[in-house]
């Protein structure tokens, strides 16, 4: 399974440079670097974060884990940003996608929440054609066809979308048993859509290492998680210690994950250190 670690961005430290945080990342041999997705929360904006991170590595995949694609109103322009920033990357872009739940981040962006799911699939047939086909708009991603997707939620639209267009399912931080008890539909899905090989399955979750570590997290988890179906799940399913940390790295691997991106709540740069040393590198 391949361990990647998410970046700096909620409630980002404007000390901590995520330059810093990316380079000493792939050193420490993390797979891929993470991004979420928020409009009304103090958080870096995805793709601008991992342009950053791209410039300052060479090798750790950059994925969006998830980005809120219906709020990408002009649906050409988001797929000239991802394919720019996969073509400056050297085809390193995996876009997870989701329509998201929270009612406030589109009512401030001006979209229509109760239409985000049609806006989402008109979207995805647009990118999807313009990474394919080019046309006027440009550039073409370094990755033919356009960057892998991947899709996350729960909903018959959730496995749809996946597929038709993409290459496998990302979950949320609700915790290993909560992934592993949604792995057979998603592999179901695959199936019965005739879809060769299996879907890529990503998991996520939270962790904070070190000094007040518990405190820091819960806190952190708290202000993140203020409403909504899954808050109480994703709270409890914080990692705060190396033993946690590792034995939730066994049982994703266990579960058949092909992938565990780990987000970061609070601390320093220690972090990708304490994080490493956690899983065993």
């Amino acid at each position: 399974m391949d361990i990647g670690i998410g970046l700096p961005v909620l409630r980002p430290d404007p000390g901590l440079s995520i330059v810093d945080w990316a380079r000493r990342a792939e050193e420490r041999g993390f797979a891929s670097l993470g991004s979420t997705d928020r409009l009304v929360y103090d958080n870096y904006e995805p793709l601008t974060a991992l342009a950053v991170a791209a410039g300052a590595t060479t090798r750790v995949r950059l994925i969006t884990t998830i980005l809120l694609a219906p709020q990408r109103a002009n649906h050409a322009l988001f797929a000239k940003s991802a394919a720019t920033l996969d073509r400056l990357s050297g085809g390193r872009l995996v876009l997870g996608l989701a329509p998201g739940a929270r009612e406030d981040d589109y009512r401030t962006g001006g979209v229509d929440f109760p239409r985000r799911g049609r806006l989402f699939d008109a979207l995805l047939e647009t990118a999807t054609r313009q990474w394919q086909d080019g046309g006027d708009i440009g550039p073409r991603p370094s990755t033919p066809g356009g960057p892998p997707l991947l899709f996350g939620g729960f909903t018959r639209p959730t496995l749809r979308r996946m597929v038709t267009h993409g290459q496998g399912w990302i979950g949320g931080a609700q915790g290993v048993e909560k992934f592993r008890s949604l792995v057979p539909a998603v592999r179901q899905a695959w199936r019965d859509a005739g879809r060769a090989g299996a879907p890529r399955l990503v998991g996520t979750a939270h962790f904070a290492l070190g000094l007040d570590a518990p405190q820091r997290l819960h806190d952190s988890l708290t202000s993140y998680y203020t409403s909504g179906t899954f808050t109480t799940e994703s709270i409890e399913a914080g990692l705060a210690s190396p033993e946690a940390v590792a034995n939730e790295v066994a049982a994703y691997a266990e579960s058949g994950c092909d992938e565990l991106i780990l987000f970061p709540h609070g601390g320093g740069l220690e972090q990708v250190e304490l994080l490493a040393d956690a899983v065993g590198w």
